[in-house]
């Protein structure tokens, strides 16, 4: 994606944990997911689903210039993270925080809506270094069985978008729904406040699955994996990469990219 100097380049990635089990382990695996980062060299990344090693092995193949935020979902390095990658040299964390999906948001580990596994978000406020200005970025993977626990985690990450109202807001997230034809999405839309990029976009690539499974890829399919932003946020293209070398994906969803401007 091209980008004009007050341009974004925003990505939304679940990575697939990393394992050495079955037919795709991260050995092979991370080779494709660099060349794919180095090649879209995304400034500001939420991931799903990484575990503590994987995400310092992508810090490593993506160089000094990028920096990371996050925490496993049971405290500490301990299970999957939402982290949250970013530029540098164009981005500058001034606050972030971490809260769990569930009736207990501050309580690290906590699952109250009859998901198994913990499900949490991880929000960053930034400072542009090359505009001056500020945004908050949510970054979160919803629950993959419960449709209650879906919907009561987004309404609870409506009413935590940001302590500052008057400023954008960036989301990204896997939320494991399909695009308009889900209640989350419904949610996250209006009491969020906030418009899909893939739609809001001027301009936008051919659309698939997010979700893929290493199966072949499905045209036109469900976009579970989204990029969200306030209304007042500009998104000039909207992508779904479909990167594979020797027909190799870095993980089992394709990433979404947006390229926006605040």
């Amino acid at each position: 994606m091209t980008a004009n100097t007050r341009s974004l380049r925003v990505m939304s990635f679940n990575l697939r944990f990393a394992s050495e089990t079955g037919p795709h382990p991260w050995s092979e695996r991370r080779p494709v997911m660099r060349r794919l980062l180095h090649r879209q060299a995304p400034q500001l990344l939420g991931t799903q689903e990484g575990l503590y090693g994987q995400l310092r092995d992508i810090a490593h193949d993506l160089g000094p210039r990028y920096a990371w935020l996050g925490l496993g979902r049971h405290g500490g390095s301990r299970d999957e993270f939402t982290a949250v990658f970013y530029d540098i040299t164009r981005l500058v964390p001034e606050e972030y925080d971490h809260f769990w999906l569930s009736d207990t948001p501050s309580l690290i580990g906590s699952a109250t809506w009859g998901n198994v596994v913990v499900r949490m978000a991880t929000w960053i406020r930034f400072a542009d270094r090359r505009t001056g200005k500020r945004f908050h970025m949510l970054n979160t993977h919803l629950d993959h069985v419960h449709q209650y626990a879906r919907e009561r985690s987004a309404e609870l990450i409506t009413t935590r978008l940001g302590p500052d109202p008057a400023l954008p807001r960036v989301v990204t997230g896997d939320f494991n729904v399909p695009a308009h034809r889900n209640p989350v999405y419904t949610t996250m839309l209006t009491k969020g406040a906030l418009v899909d990029t893939w739609d809001s976009a001027a301009e936008r690539g051919p659309q698939y699955a997010t979700f893929h499974g290493y199966r072949p890829l499905v045209p036109d399919g469900d976009r579970i994996d989204w990029i969200l932003t306030s209304p007042s946020v500009r998104t000039w293209r909207a992508e779904i990469d479909t990167f594979s070398e020797n027909g190799k994906f870095p993980s089992d969803h394709l990433p979404v990219q947006a390229l926006v401007e605040l």
